[in-house]
């Protein structure tokens, strides 16, 4: 539709102008103030900016803030309110930890020593894959840093030393298999821990600001555990069977493994402190509701035992883009969250929507909500953008039907993860194991949803159950 980014930023100022002057002539629905309104369209037209990227979305954000102050939609301190946010903090601190695995090969020898104890077939590489992931996950926020910083370099080489490649015809010998269950687990382990991936944390946020619920890395840890290690579990063996590997046994692989690590030699002392600080930080965290240790002080703390031993540097710090990037955007979007809750809109949305419900039990509404959360993220190609655009209009509306707070806060916001592994663009490391040219997109997309709908049910299904044996609602 938009061949540039010049028509893509001009159709995004004008949906947003067009919707500031629409009250001028028609009337404001009953209930809703002209403020609410005039932030309602700062928020629409941030959102397409984040869909339609004219800029990147972290420019987009910075405009919008600096837009609701000169307006006066907001003040200047509830303008620059999100950037205080100590969520958003946590998740610099957790970018700043995957830094530390990459840089000092921490996540690579982690796999190669997986690699190593069981990888004698293609399937038990799929499982090397997800344990991998699932061992670093907590500490990479960016499921492209996690998938295409450490797990894919690590495929590719395996592909090419078993000679699998779309070059000449045989990526279907094991590539296609690997860098398809290597991505779908990916997508799960992106659904279990706050700190797995960016926009958990602003599901956590926006769960707080919408519905008063407070969600701490301890309690999601423990309500995502067995359906997400239950998905896990089912991922590599279900895309083994919708797509199996030629090659079947891989006896190599664990030799192949072990003359990785030998050239790697013994663990240096940098891998020592990043595993140590890590370990720390991930036993304060699951145990903050004892110890009282915000999640978010912990992680500098451990940030700051990774800078004295010298495993990071400062020059990592401030030149690690993703940071800080994700901080200006989340940091604008959570202001702008926040001061369209605070103008009264969500709550005029919820309550009309909640009344149209009227006659329909809380349940009902709750999955059909899910339902449209999950499917609709074909239209997206940004976790981020998704959750900015629907996550807590949904979680309003959801509360407004009935349904406890925390289980619709926690129903909705699992879904964050397991939604990218439906198209080649869905999320940032999908063009990545894409692009490596092993799968076509009709085959990406149907191995897509037939993965979808195990998580549903591990995530929605089993999750449910959990959370209710749990005590959650």
């Amino acid at each position: 539709m938009f061949k540039t980014n010049t028509q893509k930023g001009v159709f995004t100022i004008a949906v947003g102008l067009i919707l500031w002057f629409l009250p001028a002539v028609m009337a404001l629905p009953a209930g809703l103030t002209i403020k609410a309104w005039h932030m309602f369209a700062i928020f629409v037209a941030t959102i397409i900016g984040f869909i339609l990227h004219p800029l990147p979305i972290g420019a987009i954000a910075l405009i919008a803030v600096g837009v609701t102050g000169f307006l006066k939609v907001l003040k200047p301190g509830e303008a620059l309110s999100g950037f205080g946010n100590g969520t958003i903090w946590l998740i610099v601190s957790a970018f700043l930890f995957a830094k530390g695995f990459i840089k000092t090969g921490l996540g690579t020898r982690i796999a190669y020593m997986i690699m190593k104890a069981i990888a004698t077939s293609s399937l038990k590489l799929g499982y090397t894959m997800a344990i991998t992931d699932l061992i670093v996950s907590p500490a990479t926020p960016s499921n492209t840093a996690r998938g295409g910083g450490i797990l894919f370099p690590i495929v590719k080489s395996l592909c090419s030393a078993f000679k699998s490649d779309p070059e000449d015809g045989t990526q279907k010998k094991i590539g296609s298999y690997l860098m398809a269950a290597t991505f779908q687990n990916n997508c799960v382990t992106s659904s279990m821990f706050i700190t797995a991936v960016a926009p958990n944390l602003l599901v956590v946020s926006l769960a707080a600001e919408t519905a008063g619920v407070n969600i701490s890395w301890g309690q999601w840890a423990l309500a995502m555990a067995v359906p997400g290690l239950l998905a896990l579990l089912i991922c590599p063996i279900l895309v083994y069977k919708i797509y199996p590997p030629e090659l079947k046994e891989t006896p190599e692989a664990p030799a192949l493994a072990a003359e990785e690590l030998k050239k790697m030699g013994p663990m240096k002392t940098d891998e020592k402190i990043v595993l140590f600080a890590f370990l720390l930080a991930l036993a304060l965290w699951a145990t903050a509701s004892f110890t009282g240790f915000n999640a978010t002080m912990t992680a500098l703390v451990c940030i700051g035992i990774m800078l004295i031993g010298g495993a990071i540097e400062w020059n990592d710090v401030t030149t690690e883009k993703g940071a800080w990037d994700t901080l200006v955007w989340m940091g604008g979007l959570m202001s702008l969250a926040t001061g369209l809750n605070k103008s009264g809109f969500i709550k005029w949305f919820a309550d009309g929507v909640g009344a149209s419900l009227q006659g329909v039990d809380w349940l009902t509404a709750l999955v059909v909500l899910a339902l449209i959360n999950m499917y609709v993220h074909y239209a997206f190609a940004s976790l981020s953008a998704h959750v900015g655009a629907v996550y807590a209009a949904f979680l309003a509306v959801a509360v407004a039907a009935g349904a406890p707070p925390l289980y619709a806060a926690l129903l909705l916001g699992c879904e964050t993860g397991i939604m990218g592994c439906l198209t080649h663009y869905a999320t940032g490391p999908a063009p990545i194991f894409f692009g490596a040219g092993y799968i076509t997109q009709p085959e990406w997309w149907k191995v897509g949803f037939i993965c979808s709908l195990s998580s549903v049910i591990c995530f929605l299904g089993v999750g449910s159950i959990w959370w209710k044996i749990l005590g959650l609602w």
